[in-house]
């Protein structure tokens, strides 16, 4: 099995949710590091997880 951008975001969107529920104050962590790869990849930065 190849492991693309398209199956890696559900599964930082779960491990993202559960470290939330765990720990509420992670959460503009979270999401912050979580737009900044988002904006990186998007950007083409990042071009391996493309």
């Amino acid at each position: 099995m190849t492991i693309t951008i398209s199956h890696v975001q559900p599964i930082i969107a779960i491990l993202a949710g559960v470290l939330i529920l765990i720990a509420p104050r992670l959460l503009n962590y979270i999401v912050a590091i979580y737009l900044i790869a988002v904006g990186l990849i998007g950007l083409g930065v990042l071009k391996s997880f493309t």
